[in-house]
């Protein structure tokens, strides 16, 4: 029971940052299966999500309590990159709160992300609800770089570690176990935009996850 991703190739994310670099908006992405654990197969010291503390006016992104964020992110020096990449954290929290409320038009996701990155999230969301699951485990993520673009667009890399991130039944409360293998490993990429007169907070853009990540298991 794999569920569905839009998930973007390499290909078509470098095109989309393009367009975005010259003023253009983004296109569509490709579907490709990505797996969460259980489903059939997934600043500074690690945080737990159950600690976040959102900023003014921001929506809820707080997750069950059976459920466990972490992000092992060094925060950057640079205060652009750090408010970048705290939102493209909070966008996976966002998009994490939204597989446990089984709500695909939460405002969560829709708070921290637009475009293509806004349509991955509902992708995800409509899959686990379609398949009639919701999520339980520990979800860690690791090894985040920004990068600046010469338009003050910023590209958020980090890796994820589901082996220990599972499905679980809706209905009968049953938790989808899996085996820790090479698809419990990914690497994600995410263009986030700065804020602007409509929008007063970082927003991921376009989304790529790159699975089966070797270079993500040898970290």
């Amino acid at each position: 029971m794999a569920r569905r991703a839009l998930s973007v190739t390499v290909a078509t994310f470098t095109a989309t940052a393009a367009l975005l670099v010259s003023g253009c908006g983004g296109g569509d992405g490709d579907s490709s299966p990505d797996d969460i654990k259980g489903a059939e197969s997934g600043a500074g010291s690690p945080s737990a999500s159950a600690s976040v503390s959102a900023a003014a006016g921001a929506p809820d992104v707080s997750v069950p309590s059976d459920v466990k964020l972490v992000f092992d992110f060094d925060a950057p020096s640079d205060a652009n990159s750090a408010a970048a990449l705290t939102n493209a954290e909070n966008y996976i929290r966002a998009l994490i709160h939204g597989m446990a409320q089984q709500d695909p038009e939460d405002p969560a996701y829709k708070y921290y992300s637009e475009g293509l990155a806004a349509q991955y999230a509902k992708s995800q969301i409509q899959t686990m609800v379609k398949g009639g699951w919701t999520v339980n485990g520990t979800d860690e993520y690791y090894n985040a770089e920004a990068t600046t673009l010469s338009n003050k667009n910023i590209v958020v890399t980090f890796c994820r570690n589901q082996a220990e991130f599972y499905g679980k039944e809706v209905k009968t409360g049953k938790i989808l176990r899996t085996e820790e293998s090479l698809a419990s490993y990914e690497k994600y990429t995410l263009l986030m935009n700065p804020p602007s007169a409509s929008s007063k907070t970082w927003k991921a853009m376009v989304i790529e996850v790159a699975g089966k990540s070797e270079e993500c298991k040898a970290a």
